[in-house]
């Protein structure tokens, strides 16, 4: 079933006025601080929407309130039941030392259509649209993978390019794309737009690859479920990690997830753009309003938007 229309505008002010939140802590070394800011104004915005809505990823359990809780409800309790996986700082660092690429982010889909993804690591693979369904696959070698997506978009894995975490955990994987030549891009945090960089039409990025956030692969997989790219997925657990799983729910721990999979239906995918970056700009503050620049998107309303939008302080 389709998520209402009308609440796409409501969604959009949701995560614009979580942004302008983080936006006050930008280069003040505080990231909790930030984060609760954006937090408080997401929940905020949230509550007035007529919505019967609950949380499904978000920041931990109830014990770690006042963060937007797994299995927290939101909205009047009147109007569609809706599932809500949230972000409400995503790139914490970046806006404690004024760095680009921080983001508001929410994704929303009707009730039960959202994979009920653990806070755990979870390994990832995405590229773009109008390619061979299922072309790459995680238990591929990285030489495979690249080698079947050069061919696919007839071209040299030279030509490529890989946006991946900077983390001592892919250094195998770095050391392979080198070897091929292919071009990388880098990233230290952020890895749902580090996803989006591979649909973005301004971007070079063609795939992203390695282990980042479960909760950022299920709200990367509702962007790319509305742009039409592929993503594969598989949750990366420990023991009580594994333990934790079971009892959501998840039998096979080691099942690759597609984005069927994690985003059953519609789906809407808000990014409000904190500070300046590759996507987006950042929020740009005047004396009695800020202006806000929000990645907007609707799977079944066919709307793929970048909305500028000015707000009252």
């Amino acid at each position: 079933m389709s998520i209402k229309s009308e609440y796409l505008k409501l969604f959009v002010t949701a995560t614009e006025k979580a942004a302008y939140g983080a936006y006050k802590f930008i280069g003040k070394n505080d990231k909790i601080a930030a984060d609760q800011a954006a937090v408080d104004n997401m929940r905020n915005e949230f509550n007035k929407i007529d919505m019967d809505g609950k949380i499904v990823i978000g920041e931990g359990e109830m014990d770690e309130a006042p963060m937007l809780f797994i299995g927290e409800r939101v909205g009047t309790k009147r109007g569609q039941k809706i599932d809500l996986a949230v972000d409400p700082l995503e790139g914490t660092n970046f806006v404690a030392k004024n760095l680009p690429n921080s983001f508001s982010v929410l994704a929303a889909s009707e009730k039960d259509n959202l994979f009920f993804a653990p806070d755990t690591y979870m390994e990832k693979i995405a590229i773009g649209s109008n390619l061979p369904n299922n072309l790459v696959d995680l238990d591929n070698s990285v030489e495979k993978n690249i080698s079947l997506l050069a061919d696919a978009k007839n071209t040299t894995p030279d030509k490529l390019t890989v946006c991946i975490l900077e983390r001592p955990r892919h250094d195998k994987i770095i050391s392979s794309l080198k070897k091929m030549n292919v071009n990388l891009k880098l990233i230290s945090d952020g890895d749902v737009s580090g996803v989006i960089y591979i649909v973005d039409k301004k971007s070079p990025v063609d795939m992203y690859i390695g282990i980042g956030g479960g909760p950022e692969g299920v709200l990367a997989a509702a962007a790319l479920s509305c742009y039409g790219g592929q993503m594969q997925t598989r949750l990366v657990l420990d023991k009580n990690e594994s333990i934790r799983a079971k009892e959501m729910g998840i039998n096979d721990l080691k099942k690759k997830y597609n984005i069927k999979d994690m985003i059953k239906d519609d789906v809407m995918f808000c990014a409000t753009a904190i500070t300046n970056g590759d996507l987006a700009e950042g929020i740009k503050d005047q004396k009695e309003f800020y202006e806000a620049t929000t990645i907007a998107l609707h799977k079944d309303g066919k709307v793929n938007t970048l909305l500028k939008n000015k707000h009252k302080k």
